[in-house]
């Protein structure tokens, strides 16, 4: 799946655990004239109802993307009490600042990739989203004019993102790349890799 709409290009690799027909993990993304969104979450557990939980947490993301990140993981958190719960990470870019925004609760983890090639991982927040009270971060920095982006859930490994080819500017190609490195194996996880180039 890829879409370019004006200044944020989007590609997505993901796949089931194996012997799963569900995959836990639910994604969304938009550009609009002034900003970008990009959100994972991923249900705990697998299958049906890791599903349900991680559906729930982006149908609210789709639904008022003009809110705060702060505001989209509280009201989240609100919808999945007595749910089985999840993780998520947000990611937004402002066009108008030029800064981006990024938090994440559990193992939903960002990579940003500077114009010079180089890399740079955030850390999470622990815990997840269950309908109680959880301290979270929000981490803003500055947008470089030719920027990358790498949002992924747990089913991506330490040796999947020190590959080179994740630092190809052409998400297409690191999209395919990564599909290709990992055709042959049965994952242990639901696995989401999204691929994001800003350029301004």
């Amino acid at each position: 799946m890829t879409e370019a709409v004006n200044k944020v290009e989007t590609m997505v690799f993901q796949k089931a655990k194996k012997q799963q027909y569900y995959c836990g993990d639910s994604y969304f993304y938009m550009e609009t004239e002034n900003d970008y969104i990009c959100a994972i979450a991923d249900g705990l557990g697998s299958g049906e109802f890791a599903k349900e939980s991680s559906e729930i947490v982006i149908s609210i993301i789709k639904d008022n993307i003009h809110l705060t990140i702060e505001q989209l993981i509280k009201r989240c958190n609100e919808k999945l009490n007595g749910k089985r719960g999840a993780v998520i990470g947000i990611l937004r870019i402002d066009f108008r600042s030029e800064r981006y925004s990024f938090s994440s609760i559990g193992n939903i983890g960002v990579m940003t990739i500077s114009e010079n090639g180089k890399k740079k991982r955030n850390i999470p927040n622990s815990g997840y989203l269950a309908g109680y009270h959880r301290p979270f971060k929000i981490v803003t920095d500055e947008l470089e004019p030719l920027m990358n982006f790498i949002m992924f859930s747990d089913g991506v490994t330490d040796r999947d993102l020190s590959q080179r080819f994740l630092l190809n500017r052409n998400v297409k190609h690191v999209v395919q790349a990564y599909a290709k490195y990992t055709e042959d194996e049965l994952r242990d996880d639901d696995t989401t890799l999204i691929a994001i180039k800003y350029e301004a």
